[in-house]
């Protein structure tokens, strides 16, 4: 059995961390940042404890149902009936089910009937290798039609993406619609699920797991550096040094890996340097007042320039109404350098336009999030630009996010990759 060291106490990290202790290895976790669980990690809003960024569980999410029944808490899944709106030109409009289709003003019988089509056959896929080198706009006009395209994706794309939207996978887009696709009650009825106390349930559940197991978590320690000495890991340096390890497991996002392994080859940091991500400013906001009855929202209307809000609330019973107002963008965009109140000003702008009924003196709370590095941009051919997670040098496995793909990212995929990097590490050390 090895000395592991983990780099990230995001649920992949920490997942990591539990499978390897599983497995007999001698593990220390380490983290920047003062509290555990990373994007899963909650917060204080004015004393309703929630996630930092938002988080829902779909029924295909079956490696996040394993982790769960293996720590001891499968029993704390619960299941919402949960309903979608898509908010064009002025009007909400319930989505989501035939009918709502059938009866949408916006897009005329020929498109409808396409894209019915193309997103009932989007559920039934499991063979997406056609699609890896297809944009996904050009899939979805072949599918459903430009008409449809237009109205129903176009904003969508160009509000997160911005300079990227024509050159996503439809590989990645096709991943996300069978996933909630495939999340449903019945035909009518969308069903999504939550962990009962958050995303936090789950952190805390890992951390016992890994304290009972011998393992150590250190928090507000930044690694520095994994420390390679011919050709395998030796150690992991912090600021209060270099502590020993045989094998190492990164889960840092790919744009700092080339400064934490300097030592690895040039034409693999190239790899990671060469994987595109955005950044988000996620506003949450803690309201008098429903906004809306549906859990999503999707937004393309000329006065709104943000793609779409999440009523948390209406997934999750908590005590007044949560709301999560994302800003996708690359960190190079003008807005992402605004301060918070600026971003605060167009949430409520937003949700005073999709509910006029909603005044300043209805929000309670607010906090805004930043992550420079949250969402992998993933063009056509993007697998082939995914470095193995086992690299040249022994005993060093990296991923992150971007390692999912098809998958988006997701408390599910890390579960699953966690567990496959904590297996591999006897084979890692070997070489």
């Amino acid at each position: 059995m090895a000395k592991v060291a983990i780099i990230g106490a995001g649920a992949m990290g920490l997942a990591a961390a539990y499978h390897a202790l599983e497995a007999g290895h001698e593990v220390t976790v380490y983290e920047a940042d003062s509290v555990a669980g990373g994007m899963a990690a909650h917060l204080d809003l004015d004393g309703l404890s929630i996630e930092r960024f938002y988080h829902f569980v779909c029924k295909a999410d079956k490696p996040t149902f394993k982790l769960l029944e293996r720590l001891g808490i499968g029993d704390k899944m619960r299941w919402t009936g949960t309903s979608m709106g898509y908010f064009v030109d002025g009007k909400m409009y319930r989505w989501g089910d035939p009918i709502a289709l059938l009866t949408f003003p916006k897009i005329d019988w020929i498109s409808k009937f396409r894209y019915g089509l193309q997103m009932f056959l989007s559920t039934k896929r499991s063979d997406w290798s056609d699609l890896e080198t297809v944009s996904a706009k050009d899939w979805i006009e072949k599918g459903s039609g430009k008409r449809a395209y237009d109205v129903l994706w176009r904003r969508l794309f160009d509000l997160k993406f911005f300079e990227y939207a024509d050159n996503v996978s439809a590989a990645w887009i096709w991943t996300r619609i069978k996933r909630v696709g495939t999340s449903r009650r019945s035909l009518m009825q969308e069903e999504l699920g939550y962990i009962e106390g958050g995303s936090e349930t789950l952190v805390t559940a890992l951390v016992q797991a890994i304290e009972t197991r011998g393992g150590v978590i250190k928090l507000a320690t930044p690694a520095r550096e994994v420390v390679v000495e011919d050709g395998k890991v030796t150690g992991v340096r912090t600021d209060a040094g270099v502590e020993p390890a045989e094998a190492a497991i990164s889960t840092m996002p790919t744009p700092f890996v080339s400064s934490l392994v300097p030592s690895l080859p040039a034409d693999w940091k190239a790899k990671y340097d060469a994987i595109v991500n955005i950044g988000v400013v996620c506003v949450l906001l803690r309201l008098k007042k429903s906004v809306t009855e549906h859990f999503w929202v999707n937004i393309n209307d000329k006065d709104v320039e943000i793609p779409g809000i999440i009523q948390f609330s209406n997934l999750r019973p908590v005590e007044d109404t949560v709301v999560y107002v994302p800003f996708y963008m690359p960190t190079t965009h003008p807005k992402f350098g605004r301060d918070d109140q600026a971003f605060i000003d167009e949430s409520m702008a937003c949700l005073k336009h999709l509910n006029p009924d909603i005044a300043d003196g209805d929000l309670k709370a607010w906090t805004v999030g930043r992550l420079r590095y949250a969402q992998p941009v993933c063009e056509p051919g993007f697998l082939a630009k995914i470095p193995p997670i086992q690299t040249p040098i022994r005993g060093l496995q990296i991923a992150d996010t971007s390692f999912y793909y098809p998958e988006d990212r997701g408390i599910s995929e890390s579960a699953r990759v966690a567990e496959e990097m904590a297996a591999a590490i006897p084979a890692s050390i070997a070489g």
